[in-house]
This record gives C-alpha cells, structure tokens and sequence, in this order.
C-alpha cells in the first residue's frame, strides 16, 4: 500500500546533502573546455585563478570527481533555509482537471527570494577562506544581487554589483535590499569602467544586458587588488553549488517512492535548471533510468531554441573566456522584458552539451502566456512565483493540459525558483493589459551571429 502524499515533503535536517554532486563527471562526452582568447587555447588554473577564487577555480575545471565535499560551514548556513519543501500542486491540479501529478520544487524560502543563495554563499565562503577583501558580481533581475550581498554580509566581505540597467530601474526595492545588506549597486553599463563606457558610446541609452555588467564587473575584480570576480549563472562551479536543489528533490521523491517522468526547469544561464535535473541527468547517463527533460526560455533571448552551438564570448565587453555554447552572440542585447534572469545571451557549457547530445529538450514561450501562467498559479497554489520561475510554470501547465486530454497520468515536477514580490511592475503592466511580447526576428539575431569570434 502506498503512502499518502503530503502536500509538502520536508527532508529532516540531516538528510540534507553532505556533498555537491559534479554532473560531468558521468558525462562520457564532456563539455568543450574554456578557452584563453588571446591564445585560443584551454585556461588554465593559474589563468583563472587570476579572476576567480583558487577553490571556485578548480572545482570549475574539476571533471573527474562526481561529489565534492560541502565544507561545514557552509552547511551551517544551509540549515537557516533548508532543506527548502517539495511540494505537491493539489490545488493547481484540481484547477486543471488534470490526472498529471504536479510536484515544485520551492526555492524562495529565503530571504533572497530565490534559489541563488546556494551558490552566493558557497562563493563567499571561499573568498573569505583566500584572505580577499571582497568580490564583484553582476546581477540581472536581482536575485544573485540579492543573495550574494547577504552572503558577503554574513562573511563581513566587500560586495560590488553591477545591475542591467534595465533591471535597477524596474526593480529599485530589490536594490536597495542589496545596499541594505551592505552592498554597492551600479546600473550597468556604466562610466566607471572603460568598458562600459565603451558600451555607453556603442550603443546610447541601451538598457544593458548580463553581458554588458559582467564585463563591467570584471574589470572592476582584476584592476582592484584584494578582489575577485563571482557569478551566479552559466559556470560549472555554480551549477555544481546548486545540485543540491536536486539533490533534495530526489532524496523527498525517493521517500515517496515517487519517479517523475518530466522535470521542467527555466532556463538562462542555466543554474536552477542544471542544478536540479543533476542527479536525475545522472541516473539518465549511467543508463539507470530514463527522465525527459524540458529546458523553458523566453522568446525574447532564445539561446537554447534559436542559437548557435559555438564559441562565443561570456561577455559584451570580450574580456572572458570563450565558452562553447548555445549563444545569441555576446553582442546581443534583448528587449527590456520582464524575464529578468533569462536575459543571458549564452546557456551554461555542460547544458549546452546535454542539449546538443539530444538528452534534453527546450522550449521557448512568450512573456504575456508567462504573466498568465503565473497568475493562475498564484491564485490556486498561494505563491506569487518570479517571472522565471513561471516560464517552468507556463509548460508544466502545458503538459498537465495534454495529460488532460489524453488521460496519462504522468508525474511532473518543475523548479520554483523564486517569489515575485519584487516584480510588481511587471505584475502591474501585466494586470493593466500593457504587457507585450517580442520575439527578434532572424535579422536581429543576425549581427550577434556574424559578430561570434573564428575558432577553428
């Protein structure tokens, strides 16, 4: 006999994970490697030590170790807010009328709101371990802002963030929590870095992109002694970090004895999504089991569903490693939508890799079909979800609609990866029927495209 499913499975403490679990250790054809863009060849630790910190360094090269230890410190911190619920969707499913079985993954347990403050603090942790006086970071809607000014805070480490300007304007209460915390906060670009002046003469008025503030903040972590750089999406350090959301997720299913045939995940840089398909993604490479994976991203950046698998810059400015990805071109600077954290240009190596290797979908979807999304969520399920959290929403919906149709009864879980309480704007626009979709047409995506640099 089955047991009941609660509506939320918590894990006791001491069932929270003791180690990060590195994905491409069973992956059998690995990510391409980081290359210096000077001399087009793989970085090497000293390379990169130069702009991250030595542990956060090795851990991004590390392929071969499948769990590297939490240090205790950190999961000291973890104990504040997790292990964060898994929680069965009921009502959602009642409002459906669908024999699907939704479960979410809540990640805003926090007071950053969001799922970012796995990996913020674990970066912090190993700043402060160097002797460093602080780090410098870019933040998109907010949340990695957020989370690491907590994180520097509790380390007592200088914290610098570069925000989409876009972004600092829509969100100024998201800001100001940062500088609560004790943080800097610079709309980018900006004219306190050569190259956001650069970007500020290129293109006027521009209202910025991730690329553009990771460049600015960047040069800030290499011309200022003590510092380095963080960031909160895209590198294999920082979905190694955040495995522990799937982690969690599989240790309450497995109590269960639940095994979910879909796991939806918004997707921009890649750090919820990589984080918490990791040990399913796992089970699906040692041929233990099978799992269909299904990437979500705005229409309005389209990395995974419209762009090219090439090396490409992780920054506007040029300034980083190349990385081969799924990317729009470092130059591409999207629309000022409200998908906030899904504005990257390029999507994480190791998904990249998986996507290109058919071992995982994408889908994109346009922001208003988003808005309603999260909106029929909220209603039913109590959460206000973040924009990108409901771009995972959108398609779970989607899928418990066809399980509707059909009668399947399927198991779907998805990452919530966040609240929405500092997204109002967004909200209100979308309430007042000002919302509106973009979707670039090929000759917008054309110059990024033309502008990717020559690897042989």
């Amino acid at each position: 006999m089955s047991k009941e499913i609660p509506y939320k499975i918590y894990l006791e403490e001491n069932e929270m994970p003791k180690a990060w679990y590195n994905l491409r250790a069973d992956m059998k054809n690995k990510p391409e490697p980081l290359l210096n863009p000077g001399t087009l060849q793989p970085v090497t630790l000293e390379e990169l030590s130069g702009i991250f910190c030595e542990e956060l360094a090795k851990q991004e090269l590390n392929e071969a170790d499948a769990y590297i230890e939490i240090p205790e410190a950190i999961r000291k911190f973890y104990r504040m807010y997790r292990p964060s619920p898994l929680v069965r969707a009921y009502c959602l499913e009642e409002k459906l009328q669908t024999p699907a079985k939704i479960y979410y993954k809540f990640e805003g347990n926090n007071t950053s709101g969001s799922h970012k403050l796995n990996s913020a603090i674990a970066q912090a942790y190993y700043a402060k371990q160097q002797g460093l006086k602080g780090v410098t970071t870019e933040t998109g809607a907010g949340q990695w802002g957020t989370a690491l000014s907590m994180a520097c805070s509790y380390f007592d480490l200088d914290c610098q963030v570069y925000m989409v300007k876009v972004s600092y304007e829509q969100k100024p209460f998201r800001r100001e929590v940062m500088r609560t915390y004790g943080a800097s906060v610079t709309p980018s670009p900006s004219e306190t870095t050569k190259v956001g002046r650069d970007i500020l003469k290129e293109h006027p008025g521009t209202t910025g992109s991730l690329g553009c503030a990771i460049s600015e903040a960047v040069e800030k972590a290499v011309s200022s002694e003590g510092y380095r750089y963080v960031l909160g999406s895209v590198l294999n350090q920082v979905l190694l970090h955040q495995s522990v959301i799937g982690l969690e997720t599989k240790s309450a299913l497995d109590k269960y004895g639940i095994v979910p045939d879909m796991i939806i995940g918004c997707a921009g840089g890649g750090s919820n999504l990589g984080g918490l398909i990791a040990p399913f993604m796992g089970e699906k490479l040692r041929g233990e089991k099978d799992y269909q994976f299904i990437a979500v991203e705005p229409a309005s950046c389209p990395s995974l569903t419209r762009g090219k698998y090439a090396y490409d810059f992780c920054d506007t400015g040029r300034v980083c490693p190349l990385s081969k990805m799924y990317t729009l071109g470092s130059g591409f600077i999207p629309s000022a939508n409200h998908a906030g954290g899904l504005r990257y240009h390029g999507m994480s190596s190791t998904l990249s890799k998986l996507y290109d290797d058919g071992l995982m979908e994408a889908r994109s979807v346009e922001q208003t079909a988003v808005f309603e999304a999260a909106t029929e969520f909220a209603r039913v399920e109590g959460i206000l979800p973040a924009p990108e959290s409901s771009h995972a929403i959108r398609v779970a919906i989607d899928e418990a609609l066809k399980c509707k149709e059909t009668g399947e009864e399927k198991t779907i879980v998805f990452g919530l990866t966040g609240t929405g309480y500092f997204d109002m704007v967004a909200y209100e626009k979308f309430n007042n029927g000002e919302m509106s979709d973009y979707i670039p047409t090929d000759e917008d995506l054309k110059p990024g495209f033309d502008s990717l640099p020559k690897v042989d």
